[in-house]
């Protein structure tokens, strides 16, 4: 904390002043028919329809030298990249091709901030189909091919025909920190190193360290507590234990994906082989989804051009009407 709260609020009220002038630059800009859909403390997405590739880095860089005009010396907005097509899922979560130059003919890369496909703590299978199932939306714009690759992956699973490394979790542990209250419950990869302490205290993990485990076979209804292990423990195990391929299935595959392709029309829970119920969590999350007028169903085009401040962010959001 700073030892002087009001210098700390001075700062955080002069960084949303900035933003608020730059989102009413480009709110009330004629010729950029430009429509804000979403601000925060560094951030912020526009909504501009009927824009190319070429022209979306052209009115990009006239918004960030707008912008950078408008304030003061050393305050300077910079164009970065542009994404297309693109999904926003919430703040802070979204995915596409971003293109670094107006030349189509330059490949676009895979880019991605705050969903399972670049967090840690997601499981290798995840990462893989949920990687390869957004390129083939974003290169094909076809969902029944997403839709056919899902599947087919989820029954490569429930075959048995995914390697165990790919099943693997590895989340931080922070023992010490966790209730003795008994009953109460604990993350798993802490039961998990708790059990590997129990058979040589010298297998205690550092503080912050992750702990690989994988969900198992267990009681039917039974508690995810107690359906987790060491890797090792299930290769040690000449197949006594089981990798819970429902679980798998149902609450890691179907939800992740739920959340990024329901945005453009899918209903992944009515996919044959796969289930979810959605949580509470999910049912109450609000996202801004924009589509291209006259576009195909489950056709998505659109695109994401990144700009930063100083210390700081602004994105805008584009629909481009061609390529």
């Amino acid at each position: 904390r700073m030892p002087m709260a009001e210098l700390a609020d001075a700062i955080v009220q002069c960084g949303r002043d900035t933003l608020e002038r730059a989102i009413a630059l480009v709110r009330d800009h004629p010729r950029w028919r430009a429509k804000v859909v979403y601000g925060d403390t560094d951030s912020l997405f526009v909504h501009m329809p009927g824009r190319t590739l070429a022209e979306a880095h052209a009115i990009g860089a006239e918004i960030a030298a707008a912008v950078t005009a408008d304030n003061p010396d050393p305050v300077c907005l910079k164009l970065e990249k542009v994404y297309s097509p693109c999904i926003l899922q919430t703040k802070k979560r979204y995915v596409g091709f971003a293109h670094e130059t107006p030349d189509a003919r330059v490949p676009p890369s895979f880019d991605a901030k705050g969903i399972e496909v670049v967090r840690r703590d997601s499981c290798p299978l995840l990462v893989k189909t949920q990687r390869t199932a957004l390129q083939l939306l974003f290169h094909n714009k076809d969902l029944s091919l997403v839709k056919r690759y899902v599947q087919r992956h989820v029954a490569k699973l429930r075959a048995g025909r995914i390697p165990l490394g790919d099943l693997v979790f590895a989340k931080e542990t922070r023992l010490g920190t966790y209730s003795k209250t008994p009953g109460a419950s604990k993350p798993p990869a802490a039961i998990v190193a708790e059990a590997l302490m129990a058979r040589d205290p010298r297998l205690e993990p550092k503080f912050g360290e992750r702990v690989p485990y994988v969900v198992v076979c267990g009681e039917p209804g039974g508690r995810l507590m107690d359906m987790i292990a060491h890797p090792r423990d299930v290769v040690d195990s000449n197949g006594t234990m089981r990798v819970n391929a429902k679980y798998y299935g149902d609450k890691v595959i179907a939800p992740a994906m739920q959340r990024l392709l329901g945005l453009v029309g899918a209903d992944v829970g009515a996919w044959p082989g796969l289930r979810w119920t959605p949580a509470r969590s999910d049912a109450k999350r609000r996202i801004v989804v924009i589509r291209m007028p006259g576009a195909r169903s489950h056709v998505l085009r659109f695109a994401l051009i990144r700009f930063s401040f100083i210390g700081s962010s602004i994105f805008t959001l584009i629909s481009p009407s061609k390529k």
